[in-house]
């Protein structure tokens, strides 16, 4: 009793990061505490993933929680998770100036999402969760 194997089913991440953004990701969070990340739709900083001090950006209550990549939320707009649902997104770190309300601008380097498409078996394991 109490030593059954309990067979818990582990969902597909729908946001990742590379081992250079988790980097980025620890330097951000020694410099300015708990952070937050903001996948941008457009406007003024086109499609970047845009991270915040924790609290700084405000959340609608129809934003979609992705998940989290080293160990702080990542949040897009319903209208971009219409658009992104079947895909994973990747975010990695390229050389530049991140977008100017991204923590990252400043440092010569920024966020950059990849993405790739979530095979059949995955978009039915997110579904049957309530996921997409």
């Amino acid at each position: 009793m109490g030593d059954e194997a309990v067979d818990v089913k582990v969902l597909p991440e729908q946001v990742v990061a590379t081992p250079e953004a988790l980097e980025l990701i620890r330097t951000l969070s020694r410099e300015h505490g708990p952070l937050m990340f903001y996948q941008s739709g457009g406007c003024c900083e086109g499609s970047a993933p845009m991270c915040f001090p924790e609290g700084e950006f405000r959340i609608g209550s129809r934003d979609v929680k992705l998940g989290e990549i080293g160990g702080f939320p990542f949040y897009i707009s319903p209208q971009q998770f219409e658009y992104w649902k079947y895909t994973q997104l990747i975010i990695d770190v390229t050389p530049g100036f991140g977008a100017a309300f991204s923590l990252e601008g400043p440092g010569g380097l920024q966020f950059h999402t990849r993405s790739r498409v979530f095979a059949e078996e995955e978009i039915q394991e997110l579904r049957e969760a309530g996921r997409i």
